[in-house]
């Protein structure tokens, strides 16, 4: 992080260095320009946070291959596909991402910096935070495009989708943590594949085996597909449930990543 101070003028025309570190905002908002302008370069990022989530909201809107029940298709899927969009950026790509950063030590280096670590720490949330953004708006473009006809409450959409990135997130770091990179790479890939079938994403938990349903709709991508689905398509109020089940995640998550992350 490059020091901050403006140079300061003398009486008689002469500049004085005036050395320090910038302030924290600035430099919370530099390292968090910097993080999303690395994960929008990424290839292997992009093809997870736009790429897929893409492709499958056009491809099972467009071909009848699930049954996704009553009324048009991409009711059903564009909000499992929304929260897909945040469980790829905020954990599988957030757990990728510093994994390899831990391991080749730009992690330890940064720690050495003026930025302190809770601010590091907040500079990466506020870039999943942007990219999140960014992957909304561009999923909601092409799902209006398909004829999605959204409902519901604006605010609750919001809630969900915050908590469903705190708990992603607290999810991503507890992995990058405590894994090694390659260990992370494929687990964080394998997660992300079993929860995309499994999660409610595409495919109904109605679909699925009793006994497995009520593990499944515990799993933090359930609750954040479902708890959009009754929102956006059947225009429910507050899904305080699904809400709930986020909240813990999140608590639990982020918790475990403060305490078992290991810089070096």
């Amino acid at each position: 992080m490059s020091a901050g101070g403006a140079a300061r003028t003398s009486a008689a025309g002469t500049y004085a260095p005036k050395p320090g570190a910038a302030p924290l905002p600035r430099m919370i908002a530099a390292q968090a320009a910097l993080e999303t302008r690395m994960l929008l370069r990424n290839g292997e990022q992009l093809l997870l946070t736009v790429v897929i989530p893409t492709l499958l909201l056009v491809l099972f809107s467009s071909v009848d291959v699930v049954d996704t029940g009553d009324g048009e298709a991409v009711d059903f899927l564009a909000p499992g596909v929304l929260a897909l969009a945040v469980m790829s950026t905020a954990f599988t790509g957030q757990a990728i991402a510093t994994g390899f950063e831990r391991r080749y030590g730009v992690l330890k280096r940064l720690a050495s910096s003026p930025l302190p670590r809770w601010a590091l720490m907040t500079a990466k949330t506020l870039s999943v935070l942007v990219t999140e953004v960014l992957q909304v708006v561009l999923l909601t473009v092409i799902a209006f495009a398909l004829g999605w006809s959204p409902h519901g409450n604006p605010f609750a959409v919001l809630l969900l989708l915050v908590l469903g990135t705190a708990a992603f997130s607290g999810l991503g770091l507890l992995m990058a943590g405590t894994l090694r990179a390659e260990a992370t790479l494929a687990a964080a890939n394998l997660v992300f594949l079993l929860l995309l079938v499994g999660g409610g994403v595409i495919v109904p938990l109605d679909r699925f085996p009793e006994a497995a349903q009520g593990v499944l709709g515990l799993l933090p991508i359930s609750a954040l597909s479902d708890g959009l689905r009754d929102v956006l398509q059947h225009g429910a109020g507050m899904p305080w449930g699904d809400l709930g089940i986020l909240a813990v995640w999140a608590v639990l998550g982020l918790g475990a990543a403060a305490r078992f992350f290991r810089w070096e």
